[in-house]
């Protein structure tokens, strides 16, 4: 089997990250074989850090490039829309980063463009698959907790100083940027069913963007989400999933944890170790998601059984109907 080969769209701190992660998988099974930037200098000292062979100025360059198996697209997500559909248009596989667009409209347009090109498309919630989600997926498939009724899930880190986080024009805000973490927690417990009813309370920042925002999702048959972000100081970021029979719990970092405790029981997962700098948490993690995209396009799949087109969708309908409760508009038409 060849290795896939990876394009690398935008030459940003997450984009470091997701190569770094490739580097601790075996380099017959994964090659960043090109990157590109609007920058072509920061494009080329990318280029030259990862040993990367070719280097555009240009996304454009990279959609056009025959070689390219799947782009990961790092770019800020006001841009995801346009690059991701130009990449579609250009038969590309595409791996992008959360959020997989600003609103359902545009979501919408992207998973149609990767259906009529027949082409793959996932939204990179690495969290999905570190193990200890599938963990929890295992436990959940076997009723270890009985049935589940209460989750919750917090991420809260102070992001006042980040540009991108806050300003409502680079599309921050809470819920885009950290918050949906938490919802796909609950999407994913919850096996992507669609929620009765969203109830959303928060804070606007100076900027227009959320700040503070707690959501509740209810379910058919009392069960219930409870999740909260925000972009003004840190929270224990942990997990709880609460059922008949028990209770399973993520001790800190929910979207990229390293261990899990069932019935207080605790066991670690640790990430792959590396000696280069990373911007993020765990973020070798990266790796998960791309080893999992790696077998997708080995049996030929347009979209992963575990993060699917429908749940992205489902997760854009959600983060609309929040912002719609709390002013915000993020339609761009």
């Amino acid at each position: 089997m060849m290795a896939t080969k990876w394009g690398i769209c935008s030459a940003g701190k997450i984009s470091n990250d997701f190569v770094v992660a490739l580097e601790t998988l075996p380099a017959e099974d994964h090659r960043a074989i090109a990157v590109a930037a609007r920058d072509l200098g920061r494009a080329k000292e990318f280029a030259k850090t990862f040993k990367i062979p070719k280097v555009y100025g240009s996304y454009e360059e990279l959609a056009k490039d025959p070689d390219i198996d799947v782009v990961y697209v790092g770019a800020i997500h006001t841009v995801h829309r346009d690059v991701v559909l130009m990449f579609l248009e250009n038969g590309k596989n595409v791996l992008c980063e959360k959020p997989l667009a600003m609103n359902i409209t545009e979501v919408k347009e992207m998973t149609s463009a990767a259906r009529k090109n027949n082409v793959f498309l996932m939204e990179a919630f690495w969290s999905r698959f570190f193990p200890v989600y599938e963990q929890i997926r295992s436990l959940l498939d076997q009723k270890v907790i009985g049935e589940v009724k209460v989750v919750r899930a917090e991420f809260g880190a102070n992001l006042l100083g980040v540009p991108r986080a806050v300003e409502k024009e680079l599309g921050g805000g809470a819920i885009l940027d950290i918050g949906c973490y938490c919802i796909q927690f609950a999407l994913m417990v919850f096996n992507g069913e669609k929620p009765e009813s969203v109830t959303a309370k928060g804070f606007l920042y100076e900027t227009g963007a959320d700040e503070t925002v707690t959501v509740i999702l209810q379910y058919l048959g009392k069960r219930q989400a409870i999740l909260t972000c925000t972009l003004v100081t840190a929270l224990p970021n942990q997990a709880a999933i609460c059922g008949t029979k028990g209770m399973i719990q993520i001790p800190s970092h929910i979207w990229s944890p390293t261990s899990i405790i069932v019935n207080g029981k605790e066991t670690k997962y640790p990430v792959p170790p590396t000696t280069k700098a990373l911007n993020f948490s765990n973020s070798t993690g990266l790796s998960y998601e791309a080893e999992h995209v790696r077998q997708c396009l080995l049996k030929g799949l347009k979209q992963s059984p575990i993060m699917s087109l429908a749940e992205s969708e489902l997760l854009a309908s959600i983060m609309d109907e929040v912002h719609i409760q709390l002013g915000i508009n993020y339609n761009r038409e």
